[in-house]
């Protein structure tokens, strides 16, 4: 049995390495992961009792068209509730997205360091993915946009984006949006939205008022907490959910993880009380590498990347090594630097000492 041609030599996706496989490897007893951007400080209380509750049901398909969820989030959201479509997880609504719109004759514009899963599944599909260099980090809207022709189908923007953790304001992609042709459909990837400051970038739903080739993509994984009930979601135009739809598996939230995210969205203080915290850690975090003389890219999500001029390799290898888990620049195209997850005090607080460490240990030629 032959697979497709265009997915023998695709990548597997690499997740950060389980805290219980470091521990049995390596023999520590303590081990801390700021490798995944999971929110170190769990969920809400409201969404662990609805999930209680729910138990009770789980030898009982979901409501494959979540309808109450839809709902609570078109309420919260202040949309119409055939403007949002759920997946498992926003990976695969992109997955969704490729599927439905994608040919082989057809190319898709994206970053050239940005999330792994839109050039992914733009190959499965088999079309040709279009990457574009970043500027500082950045995503560079002009030379996307001078990359766009008639064969474009789908515009991919990670914003803020993974892994740098920058932003592109939405002056800027409403000037973006102005001038990409109607048959391009522009996503925006906004996993970790709700990280940033109101003043930093404002209400991006309004673009869907004007224009009807834009879907945002939003999830409960992040500061929600709820990354192991997988439940993403999209906001967009009805004539583009239709045809997402028409490629959706019928069951693809789970009854736990509807219910988690209704109570989740229901609880506003949670959400507020995790922003605050994140952006201490951020502050800590910062002030830390100017100390150590390192520079990190400005981060409005809950990991940052910093370029600790080593192989970064060598200096995750040596991190690892003292108990701590973080994603390596060389596995995301940054080989001198670290993606960073956002911990409680104490978690970076024993992830700076255990860095300054590792500095003085690894050579700048490992």
């Amino acid at each position: 049995m032959q697979p497709k041609q265009q997915i023998v030599h695709l990548p597997v996706y690499q997740p950060g390495k389980p805290i219980e496989e470091v521990k049995r490897e390596l023999g520590l007893d303590e081990v801390i992961k700021l490798a995944s951007n999971e929110n170190p400080f769990g969920c809400s209380p409201k969404a662990k009792e609805a999930i209680q509750n729910e138990l009770a049901n789980v030898n009982i398909y979901p409501d494959g068209a979540a309808v109450e969820l839809t709902r609570v989030l078109a309420e919260s959201l202040n949309v119409k509730p055939e403007q949002i479509i759920f997946g498992a997880g926003s990976d695969e609504i992109i997955m969704m997205l490729a599927r439905a719109f994608l040919s082989p004759e057809d190319n898709s514009v994206m970053a050239s360091h940005t999330f792994s899963q839109y050039k992914h599944n733009v190959m499965v599909e088999g079309a040709e993915p279009i990457t574009v260099p970043l500027k500082d980090g950045t995503h560079d809207l002009d030379a996307m946009l001078a990359c766009v022709n008639s064969r474009t189908k789908i515009v991919w923007i990670c914003n803020p984006n993974n892994p740098t953790g920058t932003l592109v304001s939405l002056e800027k992609i409403r000037a973006f949006m102005e001038k990409v042709p109607d048959h391009v459909l522009v996503v925006l990837d906004e996993a970790y939205y709700e990280y940033i400051a109101p003043e930093d970038y404002g209400n991006s739903l309004d673009l869907l008022k004007a224009y009807k080739n834009v879907i945002i993509l939003r999830t409960f994984s992040k500061i929600h907490g709820l990354a192991a009930l997988r439940v993403g979601y999209g906001i967009g135009h009805p004539d583009v959910l239709r045809s997402i739809n028409q490629v959706r598996e019928p069951f693809n939230t789970s009854r736990l993880g509807q219910a988690a995210a209704m109570a989740s969205a229901k609880d506003p203080q949670f959400i507020e009380e995790c922003r605050r915290k994140n952006a201490e850690g951020l502050q800590y975090l910062n002030e830390q590498f100017t100390r150590l003389g390192l520079k990190a890219f400005p981060s409005y999500t809950n990991f940052i990347m910093v370029d600790v001029k080593k192989p970064a390799g060598a200096v995750f290898d040596a991190l690892l090594r003292k108990g701590i888990i973080v994603r390596g620049g060389h596995q995301l195209g940054f080989p001198t630097s670290l993606r960073v997850t956002v911990g409680t005090r104490d978690q970076n607080e024993k992830f700076i000492r255990a860095l300054e460490q590792v500095l003085n240990e690894v050579p700048v030629e490992a």
